[in-house]
């Protein structure tokens, strides 16, 4: 398996240049000949699986997704979604960036191990404009580097401008308060501020922030701070009610309050109130726009243009416009009420 990597490092640096002969989404692509065919609308792949050699290799190319600026960390939002949670593949070793017809070109591999499974994911993310795509091979066997190589020799993506749209990111322009309905949130993990191969190292702290959007137009925000470097756990939460007039929605809270719980020695576990602070309700609206996203679950971005006390000032650059992203939960809420707090 050692020079898996270099054979794709030779294609990826040559460009993706030979003809088309069919088409999924962005990319054309020579199919790979006598191999099981498989596609449904949000993938398509090719597989050779020779059960009494016990050998495998599968190629995927996944449907085209809303994507950010940043193609190191469209990467790396990939690899978690793709590799990493349903493989349970490692940090992934990052080759060298590369640049094909207006697509950047990040590209990584990794061991896994699930269900008795094993062999090498490699992912090759491409990014360009508000658009991202991804290409994954699994494999156990180098016998299956020519048609891999011959495969990926045959792709094209097809040049896209900086505001593409195919329907994945939609402004809902003229929607009710049924169209936020549901729990959002925002769960970020605490790192060490090292990475190893380009991946960041995490703690056991996290960040975790959400809304709850009932029906009836009342909402509840809680944010709980549980972090390796801090000496008390934070929480707040909020309620009010909310109203949304086209990409518009108006949040006025009623009540909140905010304070600080000592450790134990977990991370789910509460210790005694500290005390509480000054917590100020804050009345806002936000611009919004939900990203409808049928692989990674769907996203909405509030947009105040300023720091708010729920959501938080500016973490990107310092030009940025202010926008919160949030998504979609379809599970229960990860954040638990201090012991006896009771939201009136």
């Amino acid at each position: 398996m050692k020079t898996t990597i270099l054979f794709l490092l030779i294609i990826l640096s040559t460009g993706f240049t030979f003809a088309q002969k069919e088409t999924f989404d962005l990319v054309s692509y020579t199919p790979v000949k006598g191999w099981k065919k498989e596609q449904t609308d949000k993938s398509i792949s090719f597989s050779n699986i020779e059960q009494q050699k016990n050998t495998f290799c599968v190629i995927s190319i996944y449907k085209s997704l809303e994507g950010g600026a940043d193609s190191k960390n469209n990467f790396d939002n990939s690899w978690q979604k793709i590799v990493q949670e349903p493989l349970g593949a490692g940090n992934p070793k990052m080759e060298a960036p590369g640049n094909e017809n207006g697509w950047n070109l990040q590209t990584g591999s990794a061991k896994f191990s699930k269900d008795g499974l094993e062999g090498i994911a490699i992912l090759v993310t491409a990014s360009s404009g508000n658009k991202m795509m991804n290409l994954l091979v699994l494999l156990n066997s180098d016998k299956y580097m020519p048609q891999v190589n011959g495969f990926i020799s045959s792709i094209e993506l097809k040049q896209t401008g900086k505001s593409v749209n195919d329907g994945v990111s939609q402004t809902f322009a003229s929607k009710s308060n049924s169209s936020v309905t549901g729990l959002w949130t925002n769960y970020i993990l605490e790192t060490t501020g090292y990475s190893i191969n380009g991946m960041p190292q995490y703690t056991a702290g996290y960040l975790r922030k959400e809304y709850n959007f009932y029906p009836d137009g009342t909402y509840l925000f809680r944010n709980k701070q549980w972090l390796t470097k801090a000496n008390n756990i934070v929480f707040i939460y909020e309620k009010g009610t909310y109203s949304v007039n086209g990409n518009q929605i108006t949040i006025t809270p009623k009540n909140g309050k905010s304070g600080f719980w000592t450790k134990t020695s977990s991370s789910k576990e509460w210790g005694k109130l500290v005390k509480y602070s000054d917590y100020k309700l804050e009345k806002t609206t936000y611009n919004f726009e939900i990203i409808e996203d049928p692989t990674y679950g769907n996203s909405i971005v509030l947009k105040p243009g300023k720091p708010t006390l729920r959501d938080g000032g500016q973490f990107n650059a310092a030009n940025d416009p202010y926008e919160f992203r949030y998504s979609y939960r379809t599970l229960e809420t990860s954040i638990d009420n201090p012991p006896g707090f009771r939201i009136n």
